[in-house]
């Protein structure tokens, strides 16, 4: 079985819908991942915020980090090899480097996030109004 793991820059949550302004890969790449599980491949996801000793535990993840920085972020291994760097690979990318057919990615297309995760409350801050700027 293929397993493929996903090392994430530091974000607040894995699927991205957090804060004013959300980033439409997250959502489709967190769906991807999760389509990739019902087809049978092993799936990794480490968020460099919350999962710091992942990064550190992994050879192949620090030597990465120490030659491209975090800018090699996010980061995909194959069965511990480096496929993908500074960048997500789509659905067809994903399927193919998990060793599945370019037909099977297709078909079930991931939905676009209806909203962020965060309270779209607006809140009086000192006579001035923003978000309350929380997060999930």
């Amino acid at each position: 079985m293929t397993k493929l793991a996903v090392y994430d820059p530091p974000m607040c949550c894995s699927t991205g819908v957090c804060g004013p302004a959300v980033d439409p890969t997250l959502p489709r790449v967190s769906a991807d991942l999760d389509w990739l599980k019902r087809q049978g491949v092993e799936v990794e996801r480490y968020n460099l915020a919350q999962q710091p000793q992942a990064f550190a535990s992994n050879p192949t993840v620090t030597a990465a980090l120490r030659e491209h920085g975090n800018d090699c972020l996010p980061l995909v291994l194959v069965d511990g090899e480096v496929v993908s760097r500074g960048t997500y690979p789509d659905r067809a990318e994903f399927a193919r480097l998990s060793g599945l057919a370019a037909a099977e990615a297709v078909g079930e297309a991931p939905k676009e996030a209806a909203s962020s995760c965060c309270s779209p409350r607006v809140v009086d801050i000192g006579g001035a109004t923003g978000s309350s700027g929380r997060c999930c």
